[in-house]
């Protein structure tokens, strides 16, 4: 059985994501394409994955490539996430895995329904998801306010834990976007705001970007993906793709095996690489990264003590979320804050040494030069103990 030491896994995540020097150029869906898919819950986060992959890409050139191009996609898929991914590949993320999202989300919002009175959930359903995507139609950008204002049924409520503090109002428009564009059938478009809003304008996927609207068979797209997802993190175990896709375990053997996965020995562990994939990568200088948030680098493995040690729990939240990770020559060394003033300031958990920290540094002041009069926070995930400690003063390490 062959065998891999972390060494060649972290050249390899180096060298492959985009994140050695020497690796990088203009090439924004590229950068996505390193990785399968950019994480996009987070717009902020998607802009900084982006640029820590590139060579002169700032904000212009990722929007050109969301909105004008639309070489890049949202697309909701893998743990219902929001991923930004290469056009081209959106069939494969939706059949392969944004399906099971797109079951689960519509028992939700039937069970939702039921909790608010209808009586027979699925037909209202089947009956209300055409006049959504006849507003589609007819208006082409579409927000939630118009969803409400085209038919009383997409203006229904429901409240949820009523008389208690954890009382809330749910607005079915918002669940029927969200099951619609898991379906693929809806993508989000613009945000009405600057690059880190969350406000989005939606338009149908097929008028947006009609060669992403292609239906796919779902065995075949699990293979592509699990194909895709061995090349760029490969090599990895079954425990991996399972957490990294959510699939089954009974899904994920039947992916790896159609794709061809072989075994090997990832130092008494069974891992899984593509058959033409065993030859070693070539030594690379020693790199530094300062990578965002739910980074997909960072989340791209369940087991993760090869690049991140012990630090998991200061650099994750309390639900698994990375925060803004430190990265030196294929490990996590630290992690970074956004300060209020627009700096930049990092905790470094591990001694790279004067010329691994002045690298850094730099990279830290290039990063909030780009950033600009924007100001980044915590979105769709809370605050790691490093960025608390970080927020908390305007200097030090941990």
């Amino acid at each position: 059985m062959h065998r891999f030491d972390a060494d060649e896994r972290r050249r390899r995540l180096g060298v492959r994501h985009r994140l050695a020097d020497g690796t990088r150029d203009d090439d924004v869906v590229a950068a996505a394409a390193s990785v399968v898919a950019l994480h996009g819950t987070d717009p902020g986060s998607t802009f900084l994955a982006a640029w820590a992959r590139t060579e002169g890409v700032g904000v212009t050139e990722v929007e050109r490539a969301l909105y004008d191009d639309r070489t890049l996609v949202r697309v909701m898929a893998m743990r219902r996430t929001v991923f930004v991914a290469p056009t081209v590949d959106v069939p494969v993320l939706v059949a392969g895995a944004g399906d099971d999202v797109a079951r689960d989300e519509r028992r939700k919002l039937v069970a939702l329904l039921a909790t608010g009175g209808v009586a027979d959930p699925d037909a209202w359903l089947d009956e209300v998801e055409p006049v959504a995507l006849a507003v589609f139609a007819d208006l082409g950008d579409v927000t939630p306010a118009d969803l409400v204002a085209a038919d009383e049924r997409l203006a229904r409520t429901v409240v949820l834990a009523a008389g208690t503090r954890n009382e809330t109002t749910v607005r079915i428009a918002s669940r029927i976007l969200t099951v619609l564009a898991a379906e693929g059938k809806i993508v989000r478009g613009r945000p009405k705001g600057s690059w880190t809003s969350m406000q989005f304008r939606w338009s149908a996927l097929d008028r947006w970007a009609p060669s992403a609207a292609v239906t796919m068979d779902p065995l075949e797209a699990e293979a592509t993906l699990a194909h895709r997802w061995l090349a760029r993190f490969g090599p990895a175990t079954e425990a991996d793709l399972t957490w990294w896709t959510k699939w089954t375990k009974t899904r994920t053997r039947r992916a790896l095996a159609a794709a061809g996965a072989i075994e090997v020995d990832l130092g008494g562990v069974v891992g899984l690489v593509l058959p033409d994939d065993l030859e070693p990568t070539a030594p690379v200088e020693p790199w530094g990264a300062l990578l965002p948030a739910l980074d997909p680098t960072t989340m791209g493995w369940k087991g993760r003590d090869w690049y991140l040690g012990e630090h998991g729990p200061v650099l994750f939240d309390i639900t698994g979320n990375a925060g803004p990770t430190v990265w030196w020559d294929g490990r996590i060394v630290g992690g970074w804050a956004h300060q209020p003033t627009g700096e930049i300031t990092m905790a470094l958990l591990v001694d790279v040494g004067t010329d691994a920290r002045t690298s850094l540094e730099a990279k830290a002041e290039s990063l909030a030069r780009q950033i600009g009069d924007v100001r980044l926070t915590a979105r769709a995930r809370g605050y790691s103990p490093v960025e608390r400690e970080l927020l908390g003063r305007t200097t030090g390490r941990l």
